[in-house]
């Protein structure tokens, strides 16, 4: 039976991969550093903990920051055309508004903005296939297009209508981006959204590519999938299409794999890594979204993504003569340049080793104490846990993630730090341990027949986990949300419904 798990999770730091039994018991686990190809990483990784019989494992899921990185760092993005279909009423707002000079110059391949669009109502504006091939024509040499409408998430027709369109003319040489499938309600963030969606292509093709090539070259006929930013999985196939969506899956697999570690099913989670500190929270057993739009690469969009505040603090965080904290950190070269481990360079690991809070490497080499400086250290981590509490009162906080060796076991506002066995590789766990899922949100008018309306969004989710890889036989509702909309006529609401399930 292929009743075996594999969770990979790819940080700045390390790379982890976990085994796990069809109960969740941790059978095989590995700490390998991140190589600067990441791909090299998570071949050793799968390595060191596929099983004897190949055939046992049915599943691998992988978390990577690959797209993330490809967003903060301005590289690998691929040149993208943008197609509004939201003439006349938008013409005052320019494609890219307010996207930084660098990020634009790496993206824009052009566009336009042409006729057509949704209304709230559901009536359309017809498109004008001329006017996108005029558009099209003048867009020069693209990568890929993203096409985003009024209301498209409720009605998706004319986004699939221009994407036919743009098929014929350009074939199958560059990828499609629909805004319907990325984000909600907010045309000029969905529009974003879809763009960095669309940019991200290449580097979801190079990342899902090398990781089939690992998967067979260890002899593992696994099913694969990718980590996204709620907390579950997703089919390479929709990843190809989707990259966006992975961006998160990082912060989400330490969340939900804490959950998994203590059986908590609400508290806040602390992760902590070479280079930064994340801290989130798990509610109901997923991660907590946020409830605001979100900023990526000072783009702001409004896909869904972790409630996370995150501190440029890690176990290499470099200490400077003058005591100042970072930002700065070894990262991966931790093991070769921190003090404790044969180098030269001051990190908070060092610190922490010198206090006595964690045991790792050389102690005699770890130098003198310096409480001041990790006062500072815990304040920056007391401020962000602060920043994450919703209610007052004192809450759990699950310590995971390699450098959380670093923390205090005493944190102002937290009733207890629990850290569970395994807690350095919580994100692989969570990874291994996700389920599939399908979000949709629509605005409908619910005053004839509720149940009718909120049915129809749920179909659509179904159908959302479908297509990302879940067994739609036993997929369950996770959450409903109504909101009403002001001042619409017919009164309208805002509808989203959330089913997970496991892989087919």
């Amino acid at each position: 039976m292929s009743d075996l798990r594999i969770g990979i999770d790819v940080g700045g730091t390390n790379t982890d991969a976990v085994l796990l039994g069809p109960d969740n018991t941790l059978l095989a686990r590995c700490k390998t550093p991140t190589t600067a190809d990441p791909l090299d990483g998570i071949a050793t990784a799968l390595g060191a903990v596929a099983p004897d019989d190949r055939r046992a494992v049915g599943m691998a899921a992988l978390g990577t920051t690959h797209a993330l990185n490809a967003i903060l760092r301005r590289r690998e993005l691929g040149r993208v055309a943008v197609l509004r279909l939201a003439a006349p009423a938008t013409l005052s707002v320019p494609l890219f508004a307010d996207w930084p000079d660098d990020l634009r110059a790496a993206i824009d391949g052009g566009g336009g903005i042409v006729a057509g669009g949704v209304e709230i109502d559901g009536r359309t504006h017809a498109l004008d296939h001329d006017e996108l091939r005029r558009v099209l024509a003048a867009c020069g040499s693209i990568d890929a297009v993203a096409i985003s409408g009024v209301f498209s998430m409720q009605d998706p027709s004319q986004e699939l209508e221009a994407a036919e369109v743009v098929r014929a003319e350009l074939g199958d040489r560059v990828g499609i981006s629909l805004g319907h499938l990325v984000g909600g309600v907010g045309l000029l963030e969905r529009e974003n959204a879809a763009i960095l969606n669309a940019a991200l292509g290449g580097v979801a093709r190079r990342v899902i590519d090398g990781f089939e090539q690992a998967l067979a070259a260890c002899g593992l006929i696994a099913t694969p999938f990718l980590t996204q930013n709620d907390g579950t999985l997703m089919s390479i196939d929709q990843a190809r299409e989707l990259p966006v969506l992975t961006i998160g899956g990082g912060a989400s697999n330490s969340i939900r794999g804490a959950g998994v570690l203590t059986g908590l099913t609400d508290a806040l989670v602390i992760d902590v890594g070479g280079t930064s500190t994340d801290v989130g929270a798990i509610s109901g057993g997923f991660p907590r979204e946020s409830a605001f739009g979100v900023e990526l690469g000072e783009v702001q969009t409004n896909f869904r993504m972790p409630d996370v505040v995150s501190v440029a603090l890690g176990g290499g965080t470099i200490i400077h003569p003058d005591g100042a904290l970072g930002p700065e950190s070894v990262g991966y070269r931790i093991a070769e340049q921190a003090r404790i481990f044969g180098g030269d360079v001051l990190t908070l690991s060092d610190l922490a080793v010198a206090d006595g809070r964690a045991e790792m490497g050389d102690p005699t080499r770890a130098g003198t104490a310096q409480p001041d400086v990790l006062a500072a250290a815990d304040a920056l981590v007391a401020d962000a846990v602060d920043r994450m509490k919703l209610v007052a009162g004192d809450t759990p906080l699950i310590a995971v993630g390699g450098g959380s060796a670093v923390l205090s076991d005493r944190i102002p506002g937290c009733a207890e730090v629990v850290r569970p066995a395994n807690y350095d590789v919580a994100n692989a766990i969570g990874a291994a341990v996700g389920l599939v899922s399908g979000d949709a949100e629509h605005v409908l008018d619910l005053g004839a027949d509720r149940a009718a309306g909120i049915e129809s969004v749920r179909v659509d989710a179904v159908e959302r986990a479908r297509r990302a890889g879940a067994s739609v036989a036993r997929l369950e509702v996770i959450r409903v949300d109504e909101v009403p909309l002001a001042y619409t006529d017919p009164p309208m609401s805002r509808v989203r419904v959330k089913v997970a399930g496991p892989p087919a």
